[in-house]
């Protein structure tokens, strides 16, 4: 946390230690979730079928 905020963000000593945690992580663009494809849900769907009573 400290190489990003000193090193990366280039934040200097006082608003690095005074920014918590999240302010840091915010500061950097969010991959995002990961989405399932097509073909990622068929392969569930033969993986795991519906049961049927």
């Amino acid at each position: 946390m400290m190489e990003l905020g000193l090193g990366v963000l280039h934040l200097s000593p006082r608003d690095f230690w005074t920014s918590t945690p999240r302010e840091i992580a915010a500061a950097f663009p969010s991959r995002g979730p990961v989405l399932m494809g097509r073909a990622d849900l068929d392969h569930l769907m033969r993986e795991f079928p519906d049961q049927h009573d």
